[in-house]
């Protein structure tokens, strides 16, 4: 596509479920993708080999997402690699869940180390370093809006990436630089799945009208659109869900 066929983008955590999914798919807009991983460079390597053998172009970079320095030698070699950088799109996060009265505060901290730390720290660089035109994509979660038992720590960092994000696109303001969140709705990736009866799965299946799991593919076109063309939505969170919420 003429509008993104020149672009290059940073897809955190961008070697596994949804991450890959936006990976794959910004390469087929023509895309060039850095695919980050944290810790398993076998699997981002795998997404970048695919890419590379459909014709697109990728590198696979790592690093903490909440580690200023890693990160910012990640965005290094994007640069490096291609010239430059338009979109990051941030999928990087964790999901512990468990009874707030109950939760250990480890997990706590762990949680909000990757989730808003993380997002932070991401959005910052984004913030240097994304030319004009360019695009910055946090993942937020429909359960900021559901509020189910068990995901108040989850829920809670997610809210913390909307403010991040919604702030952020007004303090780019003249820079023509979007900023948007994704919110998907339960979707069958290992993050989603793992830890889960298949009564669980089913039941929230059928939450939403559309009655089924969102799909990484779902998702992708999300991302897509507010990568790509959709330049007059800025400062928003995007709820996909199937009508969940």
């Amino acid at each position: 596509m003429e509008r993104t066929s020149n672009r290059v983008a940073l897809v955190t955590g961008g070697s596994g479920g949804i991450g890959r999914a936006v990976s794959e798919r910004l390469a087929r807009d023509g895309m060039a993708v850095a695919v980050h991983y944290a810790g398993n460079k076998g699997r981002a390597d795998e997404v970048v080999a695919g890419i590379d053998a459909a014709g697109g172009r990728a590198k696979a970079v790592g690093g903490d997402i909440a580690d200023e320095r890693a990160m910012a030698e990640a965005f290094d070699a994007v640069e490096g690699a291609f010239g430059g950088v338009d979109v990051v799109v941030n999928t990087a996060g964790i999901m512990i869940l468990g009874p707030l009265a109950e939760f250990d505060l480890a997990d706590l901290d762990r949680t909000i180390r990757t989730n808003i730390r993380g997002t932070f720290v991401v959005n910052q660089l984004a913030a240097q370093r994304v030319r004009s035109g360019g695009a910055i994509v946090n993942f937020s979660s429909s359960v900021v809006k559901l509020a189910l038992p068990t995901y108040a720590p989850y829920a809670a960092t997610k809210s913390a990436v909307d403010a991040i994000g919604l702030i952020l696109a007004k303090e780019l303001r003249g820079r023509d630089i979007t900023v948007n969140a994704v919110a998907p709705g339960p979707t069958a990736t290992p993050l989603f799945l793992d830890g889960k009866d298949q009564e669980t799965i089913d039941r929230m299946a059928h939450m939403n009208p559309l009655e089924r799991l969102g799909m990484p593919e779902d998702i992708e076109e999300v991302v897509s659109l507010l990568a790509g063309p959709g330049r007059w939505i800025n400062g928003q969170t995007l709820y996909v869900n199937g009508g969940m919420v």
